[in-house]
């Protein structure tokens, strides 16, 4: 398998984009093309013990930042790395491409790259959530501030697939997040999907509210994309506080 990987996209690129290119090379013996600015890339490359590994440069000659937008960006810069790494991918030269830069540019360029797969509209952004006893996946993120019904029920498609083949969960669990348990619940987009939801053949659980996101009553939950960004940055901001807050209660 080989990873395309976006060296000048993230924080601290190509610096710690490399770094944890090699580690990757290294734990899981996998190819690595990293893609972005060859001379930048190379020198951070050389700080490494990386002869052994499959660690190959592909030159790009500009960069999407974080502060443009991402449509007129990926018009102008066709040779920006998020696009030259999407190519790698649709011409086999990669099977798949990762970055942690502009997330409008990576879904953009996925999109005018790579296109759809049949039958799916939208795509959706997904994130693994810890749980009690294991993880789920949480969709969309944020790719859809607003979505139909009929998006809904396909994000549910693609996270049962997700989780059956990449997270190795047998018969996902999927449920909608929702403001009640009830079928009842919800605004009209809400009632919509869940009546697609129920109709399909995806194994659906119903409705979850957000404090059951992570006790692991479903492997997969499923929301819009605003409502689904809204619940992961708050986990993320109670992660990133929860111990500045306990260690100031012990202090009282």
């Amino acid at each position: 398998m080989k990873i395309a990987v976006d060296a000048m996209g993230g924080d601290y690129a190509p610096l710690e984009i490399v770094k944890g290119a090699v580690e990757a090379a290294r734990a899981y013996n996998i190819g690595i093309v990293l893609v972005g600015d060859e001379r930048r890339i190379g020198e951070e490359l050389a700080l490494y013990n990386s002869g052994n590994l499959d660690i190959s440069i592909m030159h790009a000659s500009e960069v999407i930042e974080m502060s443009e937008p991402p449509a007129v960006a990926l018009r102008r810069k066709k040779d920006a790395s998020i696009v030259v790494g999407t190519r790698l991918v649709k011409e086999h030269e990669a099977d798949a491409i990762v970055s942690a830069g502009s997330t409008g540019a990576a879904m953009g360029a996925a999109l005018l790259g790579l296109g759809r797969i049949k039958g799916i509209d939208r795509p959706a952004i997904a994130s693994i959530i810890p749980t009690l006893h294991s993880r789920a996946l949480l969709l969309d993120v944020g790719a859809n501030a607003e979505s139909k019904p009929a998006n809904i029920l396909q994000f549910g498609i693609m996270g049962y697939i997700y989780a059956n083949k990449i997270m190795n969960c047998q018969n996902p669990k999927v449920a909608l997040l929702n403001i009640g348990e009830e079928e009842t619940k919800g605004n009209e987009l809400y009632l919509e999907a869940y009546r697609l939801l129920k109709n399909s053949t995806i194994n659906f659980i119903g409705n979850i509210e957000g404090r059951e996101i992570t006790s692991g009553l479903a492997d997969v939950v499923v929301c819009d994309g605003f409502v689904g960004n809204v619940v992961l940055k708050f986990g993320e901001g109670l992660a990133r506080d929860l111990m500045t807050m306990i260690k100031e209660e012990l202090r009282k």
